[in-house]
């Protein structure tokens, strides 16, 4: 995505006051900060309906789980007996 200068900035800014003139600039100004607001407000709302609505899984059942799969016995390495009658 490219960067977006202060030279780059100032000529779209001068190209807006030229079309919309300087009457209309605030009024503009301030739709576009009240369409913001709500799009803002929007989504927030959204998001908080989805986490609301999510279930809450149990706990229990999954430290129960972890519990079962570390009682499990570990292996360990078989002795070797060729390696302890070299040395």
């Amino acid at each position: 995505m490219p960067n977006i200068g202060w030279t780059e900035l100032i000529v779209i800014l001068v190209i807006i006051l030229v079309i919309f003139g300087p009457k209309r600039l605030p009024e503009i100004g301030r739709s576009l900060g009240k369409g913001i607001k709500e799009f803002k407000k929007s989504s927030t709302e959204l998001t908080e309906q989805l986490t609301a609505e999510e279930p809450k899984a149990p706990t229990v059942e999954k430290t129960e789980k972890v519990e079962e799969t570390t009682e499990a016995p570990v292996a360990g390495p078989e002795p070797n007996s060729s390696e302890n009658s070299s040395t």
